[in-house]
């Protein structure tokens, strides 16, 4: 259960502008916000920005099966109820293989750190699968 120093660094500034999607001003109407994260890596990020988001029900996934191990450790250690037991995704198959994930289910789509180190075909697999899994109006949101 180790995240990157970079990983501490930024999750206060991200969550910062996580708030500006799903925060009361942003999110019309009674409901939970279904999120996919996408390459969540060590699980830091989803349970540090699911505890702050009690309003959103988090999936956090990756495509490293140690990595699924940590993220499911830090929700657990966290005890944050509101994040799902992580999937292994491979951003580059198509939207059909990412866990059941329906189309037009998403009201956010969340990518870290994933972009600048992953092949191209990762990046249009997350533009791809945005296009068919967010609802009209739902965000897809990067960085890094």
């Amino acid at each position: 259960m180790q995240a990157p120093a970079a990983a501490e660094r930024n999750k206060g500034p991200i969550l910062e502008v996580l708030r500006e999607y799903v925060g009361p001003s942003a999110h019309a109407g009674p409901g939970v916000l279904q999120v996919l994260e996408v390459g969540a890596g060590a699980g830091l990020h989803a349970a540090h920005f699911a505890r702050a988001l009690p309003q959103t029900c988090w999936q956090p996934s990756d495509i490293d099966p140690q990595a699924l191990r940590s993220i499911a450790a830090y929700a657990e250690a966290m005890q944050v109820p509101n994040v799902l037991p992580p999937i292994l995704l491979d951003v580059s198959q198509g939207w059909e293989m990412w866990g059941g994930t329906q189309p037009a289910t998403l009201d956010l789509l969340i990518s870290i750190n994933m972009m600048h180190i992953a092949e191209l075909r990762c990046t249009e697999g997350l533009f791809k699968g945005a296009g068919v899994l967010l609802k009209p109006g739902g965000v897809l949101f990067t960085y890094g």
